[in-house]
């Protein structure tokens, strides 16, 4: 990949990749064409036997969202959409999770944006200032490095919630996304991001993937549910099928539904699990329901 000055290779990939809209039109016999993807902060370029395709990143207008114009895309479980306004481009790497996590990289990483941290601390609003902050991401999620010094570290995990407004910050109308997280030492904090329109849209949807992940909104069956509180209430994973009556078959297919659903994670292969935040979350909820 030719290189002008401050242009920098993140990854070169095996791909497949697809045209879904066409000169603002759906494009109804959508199929893909495998080749290689090379991804620079600049540029996106697909390089397929029929040729090599250039895009921009400053042409970006979005990232995400499905296009399944037909069963051969919709077969494909995981595919990142780069939205162009007129056309949208669908590119399927070998291994989705990293090639998404360098898409958000070209587009973020050393961005400097405004933050304003805590905004709110413990549910108490803070007086703080707005401040030039640099951010980066990680395998994690999103980390900041604040003017003055502090580093903030959006984990994915940690994100419970977010909000998009319109601010005024230092004088000027600005997109703001209100973050609530939790710090090193377990707080409920909120920081406030500011920045130019288009990139915080992409701040915006790296973040939402941690508030999807920790979504309650989660099809649990009943049996399920008295799992997850009996773990949340601090039984063993072992004493589940005494302590709830259950066969131990039964509670072993409970928690390979919950690992797939991502709401514990399997510590080691004897079936010993335990509540990550988003399945805390939901067993706290149960329990409030009780």
């Amino acid at each position: 990949m030719a290189q002008d000055q401050g242009e920098y290779k993140i990854t070169d990939t095996q791909a497949k990749f697809a045209v879904a809209v066409r000169e603002g039109r759906k494009v109804s016999d959508v199929s893909w064409t495998p080749g290689r993807v090379l991804l620079s902060n600049r540029r996106l370029i697909l390089a397929g036997n029929d040729g090599k395709r250039t895009i921009p990143l400053s042409k970006l207008e979005r990232l995400g969202g499905r296009h399944d114009a037909n069963q051969s895309v919709a077969r494909v479980s995981n595919y990142v959409s780069f939205d162009l306004g007129d056309q949208v481009m669908l590119v399927a790497a070998s291994d989705h999770e990293s090639f998404e996590r360098d898409v958000y990289r070209a587009l973020l990483d050393q961005k400097t944006v405004m933050a304003k941290h805590p905004a709110i601390e413990g549910g108490v609003v803070q007086d703080t200032e707005w401040e030039q902050a640099r951010v980066k991401i990680d395998e994690n999620g999103l980390n900041a490095a604040l003017e003055r010094g502090a580093f903030v570290k959006f984990d994915l995990d940690d994100i419970s919630g977010l909000d998009a407004a319109k601010r005024t910050v230092n004088g000027e109308k600005k997109p703001v996304i209100e973050v609530s997280h939790t710090d090193d030492e377990g707080t409920s904090i909120e920081t406030h991001v500011a920045g130019d329109p288009s990139r915080m849209r992409f701040v915006e949807s790296w973040l939402r993937k941690g508030e999807e992940r920790s979504s309650t909104n989660v099809d649990l069956s009943s049996r399920d549910r008295e799992v997850l509180m009996a773990l949340y209430s601090g039984v063993s994973p072992f004493e589940i099928p005494s302590f709830l009556g259950m066969d131990v078959d039964d509670v072993e297919e409970t928690f390979e539904r919950l690992v797939e659903l991502e709401v514990v994670e399997e510590v080691r292969i004897r079936r010993e699990v335990a509540l990550n935040s988003r399945g805390r979350n939901i067993a706290s909820e149960a329990m409030n329901e009780q």
